[in-house]
């Protein structure tokens, strides 16, 4: 591969939540009836040279994790259902965002697209860690990160990991 193509392209929606260190986006190569196999390559072999360390996938079906395997980009799979008590997973996934984060690493978090879920993820995640004092101000970062507003969904994942608050950071 050579020429432009060869950095490949950035995921849809591509944002980053902190700076250099963790980014969210929609799921590479696209969501659902939209995915293109040659666009997801494009945009992992972008992830790669940009130095992502590991793609943290919330789908609750494990697509694109093979693709990963493929280009030796390490990944990890916390598949968030729909609705319901997230707390058990939110309380994992935000240890291990802390220890990847903590050593370094550069990391993606994605969903099939991104909307409330990842939204109220990464402000959960925020909020946990303490780099941001409320939830309120965590939502309020987000919107404006991702450029729209987090519905119910994610809200309520923020309520959630409210609740776990002095575990992390």
């Amino acid at each position: 591969m050579k020429g432009k193509w060869a950095a490949g392209i950035p995921p849809r929606n591509f944002t980053w939540v902190v700076k250099d260190h963790l980014a969210v986006s929609e799921r590479p190569g696209g969501f659902a009836p939209n995915h293109r196999r040659v666009r997801r390559q494009e945009e992992i072999i972008w992830l790669r040279v940009q130095g992502f360390h590991r793609v943290v996938s919330l789908l609750p079906s494990p697509h694109n994790l093979a693709a990963y395997d493929e280009v030796e980009l390490a990944w990890s799979h916390f598949p968030l259902a729909p609705g319901g008590d997230a707390r058990d997973l939110l309380d994992e996934l935000y240890r291990s965002l802390q220890g990847w984060l903590g050593a370094g690493e550069r990391l993606l978090v994605h969903q099939e697209e991104l909307g409330d879920r990842v939204m109220g993820v990464v402000a959960g995640f925020l909020l946990w860690s303490k780099r941001l004092p409320a939830g309120p101000q965590a939502v309020a970062v987000v919107e404006r990160l991702v450029g729209h507003q987090m519905g119910p969904s994610g809200r309520d994942l923020v309520a959630q990991a409210a609740t776990l608050l002095g575990s992390g950071g």
